[in-house]
């Protein structure tokens, strides 16, 4: 890992972006290229449960796809409009435009929307109770929660340093162990495992996020772990988040060495390092590239992993057949 360099004075603020549209207004309130955090837990999730329970509901998948990218969406639209209500944006921010606080999108309409999208996550939510038993009810509530209370409420959580360990656990453990058991019936030290790398990863985002408005969030008094640690605490943190998940996909394997297609997930280590390099390299607006980089991670890394299960899932099958005959 290279040393972090020197930050350079500020640059000017950049002009306002112009109003993209509606479609663009509600994809800026939206952002589904956040939505990947989202999904791919869940497919990992999945092709782990084939792999080792040999286990697999496409209605049950589909349902619980549905749940993640709405949860996703109400995280981010609540953001949104927490930001605004709170007046919290200031001319020192530098990162994407905020739908509600560019007055693309009105604080009205995008209650609304949030209402709307709570309303289909609970009614998805009831359908999973259906599968899965009562405590799906739980973590329906709980993963409404705690999207409104990111920015929501009297002191939301954006404003001290536990975002990380929200995305943790809600977009890695939660979800992970959620859709394992749904399709399984039981949880498992493996889906335990996976869902700390890819919540991990997933922490990494906000992470970057957080570094990239420290000094706007701390002129407005938001304590997150960016503005607390410092700057090389923080890159520290931030090449443990990037590291960590491949320690706990090989935790997997050497516990059983037919699990050796689970490290595909190290063909995606390449994107990991550049990103830690450049994290180092850029300053305000640059490190929106940093965060979405981490995106692309979680998705490759959901992707190799889900690649990797299936193909031992295969191999097992094939073992098997061939003990048999």
């Amino acid at each position: 890992m290279t040393p972090p360099q020197p930050l350079s004075p500020p640059s000017e603020q950049p002009p306002s972006p112009a109003y993209p549209g509606r479609l663009g207004a509600w994809l800026a309130f939206t952002r589904p290229k956040t939505w990947l955090l989202a999904v791919a837990p869940v497919l990992a999730a999945l092709a782990l449960a084939w792999a080792e329970a040999h286990a697999f509901s496409p209605v049950v998948a589909l349902l619980t796809l549905t749940i993640a990218v709405l949860m996703q969406a109400i995280s981010n639209m609540e953001n949104d409009l927490g930001y605004s209500k709170r007046k919290a944006e200031t001319g020192n921010r530098r990162g994407l435009p905020r739908a509600t606080t560019m007055g693309w999108i009105s604080n009205h309409a995008a209650e609304w929307a949030i209402r709307m999208a709570a309303v289909l996550a609970l009614i998805n939510t009831a359908a999973l109770i259906y599968f899965g038993g009562w405590p799906f009810a739980l973590v329906g509530v709980a993963s409404l929660t705690a999207a409104y209370c990111y920015m929501g409420g009297p002191k939301p959580i954006a404003y001290t340093p536990f975002g990380e360990v929200l995305v943790l656990l809600f977009f890695g453990l939660t979800a992970v162990c959620g859709t394992y058991y749904l399709q399984t019936s039981e949880l498992t030290i493996n889906c335990i495992l996976l869902g700390a790398a890819l919540g991990t990863i997933a922490s990494g985002v906000l992470a970057v996020n957080n570094f990239r408005d420290r000094e706007h969030d701390e002129s407005i008094g938001r304590r997150t772990l960016a503005v607390l640690i410092g700057e090389k605490s923080f890159l520290r943190l931030f090449d443990a988040l990037l590291l960590i998940p491949y320690a706990l996909v090989a935790l997997m394997v050497v516990t059983d060495i037919s699990r050796w297609p689970y490290f595909l997930v190290i063909l995606s280590l390449p994107l990991a390092m550049r990103v830690s390099q450049q994290i180092r390299r850029s300053q305000h607006e640059a490190l929106n590239e940093v965060m979405f980089g981490c995106v692309q991670l979680e998705a490759r890394f959901a992707l190799l992993f889900a690649i990797g299960a299936s193909t031992q899932a295969v191999l097992m099958s094939l073992t098997l057949s061939n003990m048999l005959n």
